[in-house]
C-alpha cells in the first residue's frame, strides 16, 4: 500500500534537498528529477522565489514522501508515480526536485516543492484538507497502476481512508455490496448462488452465524444485515423467492417497444406477497425515478440509452484529453515566464561580474545571482529561445489560457457527473427489467 505524510521545511533547505538527492539512494542519481528548477541549484532558485513571496510565513519548502510496499513496484514504475503526484500536487506552479530511495526494503519518493509558486508568489496552504487531497491523488494513482490502497491504522473509525472518502460520495464498501446484491437478485434461484456469484465477481464469504462479505482490498468484513433490514438472509430470500414467483412474461427490448412501456409492465409484475415490502420500498422509487429521467431526456429505447452513454464518455475522453494539453502548455509557460523574469533580474549582476577585475572576488560576493542568471539563461537556451518575449505579454497570455483550462475543466466536471448519471440510470433499468449480462456492458468509468 502507498502511504503519504508531508511536513513543513523551516530551516536546513539545502541539507533536506542534498538528503533526497544521495547517490548511494536514488541509484547514483538516476532517479533524481525536477521541474521548474535544475536539482543541482534547487536550494538557490527555491530562495529566489521566496524571496519574492507576497505572503508571511516561516515554510521554505514542504517535504512531502510517499512510501510503496515491499516488492509491489518497480524503481523506474515508483518514481513515475511520484512525478504524477508532483505535478498533480504543485498544478505546474512550484518548483520541486523528485527522489526515489531504493535502499530500504520499500521503494518510496521523496518531493520537496517551494513552499511559494513562482507564478503569482503566493505560498502554498498546507493544512488537513490539502494533506487529504494528496492522499487521494495518491490512492488514485495507485489503483490506477494497480498498487493496494492505503489503509491508515488509526482514525477514521475503523474504515479505511480510501472508503472513508468514498463513503461521502455514497459508493462505501457498504453501499457497492448493496448495489452487487441488488444487481444480483434478479439473476438467480436462491441464496445460495447470490452468494456463489458474489465470490465469483471478486467477494471473500465468510460463513458462520451470520453472513459476512468482504471485497478486494476491503479491510473487514461486512454482514450482510448490517446494510439495512433489506439485506437480513431472510429479507433476501424472500425478495428471490418474489422474483420467482412472478407470471409475467420475460420482458425484452426487440423491434421498437419503448423502454417506458417495459418499465411499467416490469412494476406491474413486481407485485407478488414475497416480493411486495423491497419491491414498494426500493424498486418502485427507482423505477419511478428512472422513468422521469428516460422522459425528460426523451430516451425511448434501450439502445438509444446506450448510445447516449457511449457519447458522454467520448465527450468526456476528449474534453480531459484538451484539459491535459491546456495544463501542459500552463506548465510550460510558467516555466518560461519564471526563466525570463530570473534572467531579467539577474543580467545586470552578470555585466558587472564581465567588467569586475577581481572576478573571483566578486563572484564569491554574487555567487547566487550568478549561478540564477546561468541556470536561467540555460534553461531558456535549452528551451530553443534566441530572442526573449515581452513578460507582460506572456503574463496577459498566460491569464488567458488559464481562464479557458478553468472553463474546460468544469465542462469536464459536468460531463463527469452526467456519465455517472447516466451510468446509475442504465444500472437500474438493467436490474428492473431483469437484463441479462447487466453491468457487464459500459462499465468503463471516469476518475
Amino acid at each position: 500500500m502507498a502511504v503519504t505524510k508531508i511536513k513543513p521545511i523551516k530551516s536546513t533547505l539545502k541539507k533536506a534537498l542534498e538528503y533526497i538527492q544521495n547517490p548511494d539512494k536514488t541509484d547514483d542519481k538516476m532517479l533524481v528529477s525536477s521541474f521548474g528548477c535544475s536539482y543541482e541549484t534547487a536550494d538557490i532558485e527555491f530562495a529566489f522565489t521566496l524571496s519574492q513571496a507576497l505572503d508571511k510565513g516561516n515554510n521554505l519548502a514542504h517535504h512531502l514522501i510517499q512510501s510503496f510496499e515491499p516488492g509491489e513496484v518497480s524503481f523506474e514504475k515508483a518514481h513515475e508515480i511520484g512525478k504524477q503526484l508532483a505535478d498533480a500536487v504543485t498544478k505546474g506552479q512550484y518548483e520541486y526536485v523528485l527522489t526515489t530511495h531504493i535502499d530500504k526494503g520499500h521503494v518510496h519518493n521523496h518531493i520537496i516543492f517551494c513552499a511559494v509558486n513562482f507564478v503569482d508568489y503566493h505560498k502554498y496552504n498546507s493544512n488537513k484538507r490539502s494533506y487529504y487531497g494528496i492522499r487521494n491523488i495518491s490512492d488514485r494513482l495507485c489503483y490506477e497502476n494497480g498498487l493496494s490502497i492505503i489503509t491508515p491504522e488509526k482514525g477514521r473509525k475503523g474504515k479505511s481512508y480510501i472508503e472513508y472518502q468514498t463513503a461521502k460520495k455514497g459508493t462505501s464498501w457498504k453501499g457497492k455490496l448493496k448495489e452487487a446484491v441488488d444487481l444480483l437478485i434478479p439473476q438467480i434461484k436462491d441464496f445460495e448462488e447470490l452468494l456463489e456469484k458474489l465470490q465469483a465477481s471478486g467477494y471473500e464469504i465468510k460463513r458462520g452465524k451470520y453472513i459476512s462479505c468482504r471485497a478486494p482490498g476491503q479491510e473487514r468484513f461486512t454482514r450482510l444485515k448490517t446494510l439495512g433490514a433489506d439485506y437480513t438472509e431472510e429479507a433476501i430470500k424472500k425478495r428471490i423467492a418474489g422474483i420467482k414467483s412472478r407470471t409475467g412474461k420475460k420482458l425484452t427490448q426487440e423491434n421498437g417497444i419503448s423502454l417506458l412501456i417495459d418499465i411499467e409492465n416490469n412494476i406491474k409484475a413486481q407485485q407478488s406477497a414475497g416480493y411486495e415490502h423491497w419491491a414498494k420500498i426500493h424498486n418502485l422509487k427507482q423505477a419511478a425515478k428512472t422513468m422521469n429521467f428516460l422522459t425528460e431526456n426523451n430516451i425511448r429505447q434501450y439502445e438509444d440509452l446506450i448510445s447516449r452513454i457511449d457519447e458522454l464518455i467520448l465527450d468526456s475522453e476528449q474534453t480531459a484529453d484538451s484539459l491535459k494539453q491546456v495544463e501542459k502548455k500552463l506548465s510550460d509557460m510558467a516555466v518560461l515566464i519564471k526563466n525570463i523574469s530570473t534572467y531579467q533580474k539577474t543580467k545586470d549582476i552578470y555585466r558587472g561580474y564581465i567588467k569586475a577585475k577581481n572576478k573571483d572576488a566578486y563572484r564569491r560576493k554574487h555567487e547566487s545571482s550568478l549561478i540564477l542568471y546561468e541556470a536561467s539563461g540555460k534553461a531558456l537556451k535549452d528551451a530553443g529561445i534566441k530572442k526573449l518575449p515581452e513578460l507582460t505579454v506572456l503574463q496577459k497570455e498566460y491569464s488567458t489560457l488559464q481562464k479557458k483550462k478553468d472553463a474546460i475543466y468544469s465542462n469536464y466536471e459536468k460531463l463527469k457527473k452526467k456519465v455517472k448519471e447516466y451510468q446509475k440510470v442504465k444500472q437500474n433499468v438493467d436490474m428492473i427489467l431483469q437484463r441479462e449480462n447487466s453491468g457487464k456492458e459500459h462499465t468503463k468509468t471516469l476518475e
